[in-house]
C-alpha cells in the first residue's frame, strides 16, 4: 500500500493493513511521545495513533482532506500491534517483486532511515519516476514504543 509524506512516497505491506479510515483527531493520551497522536476509535476498540511525519523527523502539517489513517496490525515481540497510522494522503495498493527491492539508503534523505527495509524505484509509466520508500513496521517501534502503545490501547 502506497502512501505520501509531502513529496514522499512511502509503502507498507498490504498484508498489515487492516483498513483506511478519514482522518479524524484521535482522543490525546497525555504524556505520550510527541509522535504518539492519541486513540483512534476503531470498531470500539481504542487504537494508538501515530504522525508518521513525527515518527520520522519531519516537520509536522495539518490534516487536509486527503489525510488518512491506516490501521495496521503490526507484528511485534510475541504480539500483534494495531496501530493507526497517519498519512498525507493513500496512493494506491502496488506490486513489487523481491528482487525490485534495493538496500535502504544511509545518507542524503530527509527522514530517519532505520525504519526503512528498502526502495524500489518507480517507473515513469507509472507515476512519475522517483522511488518508492518501503517501511519496516517492526523497525518502526522501539520495545519501549511498543509496551508504551500497548498499555495506552
Amino acid at each position: 500500500m502506497t502512501l505520501g509524506l509531502g513529496a514522499e512516497v512511502f509503502a507498507v505491506p498490504v498484508a498489515y493493513v487492516r483498513e483506511i479510515l478519514d482522518y479524524a483527531a484521535p482522543f490525546a493520551i497525555p504524556d505520550g511521545p510527541a509522535y504518539l497522536l492519541g486513540l483512534t476509535d476503531v470498531r470500539g476498540r481504542g487504537t494508538p495513533t501515530l504522525d508518521l511525519r513525527r515518527k520520522l523527523g519531519l516537520p509536522p502539517v495539518p490534516p487536509g482532506p486527503a489525510t488518512r489513517i491506516l490501521v495496521v496490525d503490526v507484528p511485534t515481540e510475541g504480539r500483534t500491534l494495531s496501530l493507526g497510522l497517519v498519512a498525507d494522503r493513500v496512493i494506491e495498493v502496488a506490486a513489487f517483486a523481491e528482487t525490485q527491492v534495493e538496500a535502504a539508503p544511509d545518507i542524503g534523505v530527509p527522514w530517519r532511515s532505520e525504519y526503512i527495509r528498502g526502495v524500489v524505484r518507480r517507473d515513469a509509466s507509472s507515476g512519475g519516476g522517483g522511488f518508492v520508500v518501503i517501511f519496516d513496521l517492526a523497525r518502526l517501534l522501539t520495545s519501549q514504543d511498543a509496551a508504551f502503545l500497548a498499555q495506552a490501547a
